[in-house]
């Protein structure tokens, strides 16, 4: 439709219709039009459902058209719904949580992975994408950590735009793209303590400098959508936060689509205290710039009366109604009311044999082998017994998988019937993935008690254990523990796999450990007693088949960890690019009191950013600049030479660090501005370079204005967040 039309249809359309258009609905609300249940339960009445702008949840060719159809021949003008949901990490082919798609540093591939979750989905008639999350994260205690891409800004930025693209692609009328809608704006991976949907505290140059550039990076690729978060920010919830959402998001960042509200955000303006009532709460939301309400009553029954009286301009309810019938329009809706619902696509592109073959491939990459003593991988042969409660599960996709079904996931004991030469590699469960008395609270599904008999399941498995040359231990904690609301205060294994860990030392030290779950846990006992441990994450549907492969060494692990492993609770939140304080702390605990450090625990986690190892090895020779200072309007170029001093292929992620060594502000110990995977035969040497420019090195300065600082920087180019190979260069 021309834009000449649009405003015009705009324009037609009654007050009624046009708030109708701000409004989500969730899909259970569809009970063969009547309005019974949870819609009469919110004063919902007839019109409110015929008027309404979108629908949340709903999927499948054949239903939505139904659906569509019906609404629309009621629509006194016709207008299409929006249908939208959670496609996370895949639609019904899941790929790795978006924490593991991190840890591939691979841009390319995981917009590969959104491009195929775009084509499965716009096929079941989603036509937007709450996705990417672009929300920093520093505290592995907060469930959502598996929804981000990790705690560095740069890399979220690369992952986010990644998403975008894959999402969207050209146009998002093109079949097979759908929308994608960035959250959650802002800050929302900083709860305090990190409890769910708690108060973040944020300074302005922590905000600008750490948290907004991804959201950044995702708004400059061309999302259609942004999100509001539940949390607070300066103490004003960020649905009703005008400056936050107007003067930052639309002005500053230059977004200038439509944004809608977190589930009830609201009506939860309420509860937060700033809205003494529904009215006040839709004034507050409208008035921030909030364009749809989703599944909350606060906009369908409240707006039309602020209007008749007064206090909300209906050019509010215009604006907020033409930014939602521009991303209709911008879909094809008003042409193609369907877009791509097609049920022959449906059933030949969900778990198609190219969709499964991207997703073995993302998680391959995903892996991260954080440990390796002995050349105890890859496995030769049929050497070893599996044991764990995640030999045989299913549960391996991430909580957000709401729309995959866990008997299309591969497990690692049917890979094993596959890969293995012998075809009887012994298994054993060894215990439940929970301890008994630690029931799941599912998000989205209910769970059973696990009916393995604890005491039976580690005496079967303590005689494989015995038997086997070496044990390969499959542990972890339930996916349900991690996601939304999944906060937790312990971040540690289950006792029951502790406990199964522990037997285990005792008839063997040839321990691996194949580590499954959404965020960084507390892993010492394993670090301890297992010999090699490989950070598998939450894998997705092909988990089972990656998890072998990699394990028989027919790939070879090349991920590096988004988000550092802690040592412990104690240290969260946690973070490589932190300040470096007054008084540093530089490792050794005798060497006085008054450092800034913990009397007990190391300051350093269990294993940093960007640390990931290989089957083979490689080294960095010095790093090598083209020169020693540079201009603002000129560049640096710094190079290493890599080489493959193993005996096997591998890839090799190449990491540029840079640090400011005296500015106006304090600045971060380094910050990742540049990545290189490089892929190299035994032997083998690569020149990987870097370009630095001015731009690289801004900043929010004492005047918080963004800019470069004259004077000397260090240049940090190796393997992980921590190595200490460099090169100083001048900024004249």
């Amino acid at each position: 439709m021309k834009e000449t039309d649009l405003r015009q249809l705009l324009n037609d359309m009654t007050l009624e219709e046009k708030i109708g258009q701000l409004v989500q609905l969730p899909g259970y609300f569809q009970q063969e039009g009547a309005v019974t249940g949870p819609a009469g339960d919110m004063g919902l009445t007839q019109n409110d459902l015929r008027f309404a702008g979108s629908y949340l949840g709903i999927i499948g060719a054949e239903k939505i058209k139904k659906l569509q159809t019906a609404f629309m021949e009621q629509h006194p003008h016709h207008i299409p719904l929006l249908f939208m949901a959670d496609i996370i990490n895949g639609y019904r082919t899941v790929f790795p949580i978006p924490l593991a798609q991190g840890c591939t540093f691979d841009p390319g591939l995981v917009e590969e992975g959104a491009s195929i979750a775009a084509r499965e989905a716009a096929a079941a008639v989603i036509h937007v994408t709450f996705s990417p999350m672009a929300d920093l994260v520093r505290d592995a205690r907060w469930g959502r950590v598996m929804e981000s891409t990790g705690e560095d800004p740069y890399l979220n930025g690369q992952m986010a735009a990644a998403m975008v693209r894959g999402y969207q692609g050209d146009s998002v009328q093109q079949k097979g793209n759908i929308a994608a809608c960035l959250k959650h704006f802002a800050g929302y991976g900083a709860p305090e303590g990190g409890r769910d949907y708690n108060n973040v505290e944020l300074s302005p140059r922590t905000l600008r400098e750490d948290y907004l550039p991804a959201y950044q990076a995702a708004v400059d690729a061309g999302c259609e959508a942004v999100m509001t978060s539940f949390n607070t920010l300066d103490r004003i919830p960020s649905a009703a936060n005008e400056w936050l959402l107007k003067e930052v998001l639309r002005k500053e960042m230059g977004f200038s689509g439509m944004v809608i509200s977190d589930w009830n955000a609201l009506e939860e303006l309420m509860a937060h205290g700033i809205a003494a009532d529904q009215k006040e709460a839709a004034f507050l939301a409208l008035r921030a710039g909030v364009d749809m309400d989703m599944t909350s009553p606060i906009y369908t029954r409240n707006l039309r009366q602020l209007v008749e009286e007064g206090k909300v301009p209906e050019q509010w309810v215009d604006e907020s109604a033409w930014r939602v019938l521009t991303l209709k329009n911008k879909l094809g809706l008003f042409e193609k009311p369907f877009k791509d619902a097609n049920e022959k696509d449906e059933n030949a592109l969900l778990l198609s044999t190219a969709h499964r073959q991207a997703a073995l491939e993302c998680a391959e990459k995903s892996f991260v082998l954080l440990k390796n003593e002995d050349r105890m991988l890859p496995l030769l042969g049929d050497e070893a017994a599996f044991i764990g409660p995640y030999v045989d599960s299913r549960y391996l996709n991430g909580a957000w998988s709401i729309f995959a079904d866990d008997q299309d996931t591969v497990t690692i004991k049917t890979a094993l019937s596959h890969y293995s030469k012998t075809r009887n590699i012994p298994t054993a469960p060894g215990c439940p993935i929970n301890d008994p008395d630690q029931p799941i609270m599912g998000f989205q599904k209910h769970f059973s008690p696990d009916p393995c008999d604890p005491e039976a399941a580690l005496r079967d498995a303590m005689i494989l254990a015995k038997q086997a040359k070496k044990v390969v231990l499959c542990l972890g904690e339930h996916r349900e523990c991690t996601g939304e609301a999944a906060s937790r205060g312990d971040i540690t294994l289950p006792k029951c796999q502790l406990r199964l860990l522990d037997e285990v030392s005792k008839v063997t030290q040839n321990i691996i450990v194949v580590l499954f779950g959404g965020r960084p846990l507390d892993i010492r006992p394993l670090k301890e007693k297992a010999k090699a441990i490989l950070a598998a994450w939450l894998p997705g549907t092909e988990g089972g088949n990656a998890v072998v492969r990699t394990l028989l060494g027919e790939c070879n692990p090349s991920g590096k960890l988004s988000m550092c492993l802690p040592y412990c609770v104690g240290q969260l939140p946690i973070h490589y690019n932190h300040l470096i304080t007054g008084r540093p702390f530089h490792g050794d605990h005798h060497d006085g009191r008054f450092g800034s450090k913990y009397q007990d625990i190391p300051n350093d986690p269990l294993y940093p950013f960007g640390y990931g190892l290989s089957y083979t090895t490689f080294s960095y020779s010095p790093v090598r600049l083209s020169a020693k200072s540079m201009t603002k309007q000129g560049n640096v170029t710094a190079s290493v030479t890599v080489t493959n001093t193993g005996a096997c292929f591998g890839t090799e992620t190449v990491q540029l660090y840079l640090r400011d060594l005296a500015a106006s502000v304090a600045r971060p110990v380094r910050m990742l501005k540049g990545f290189r995977k490089v892929a190299l035969a035994p032997g083998e040497s690569k020149e990987v370079s870097f370009t630095v420019s001015e731009a690289m090195l801004r900043f929010f300065g004492l005047s918080m204005r963004y800019a470069s600082e004259p004077g000397d920087f260090d240049i940090f180019i190796g393997p992980d967040s921590h190595t200490e190979n460099k090169a100083r260069f001048s900024l004249e």
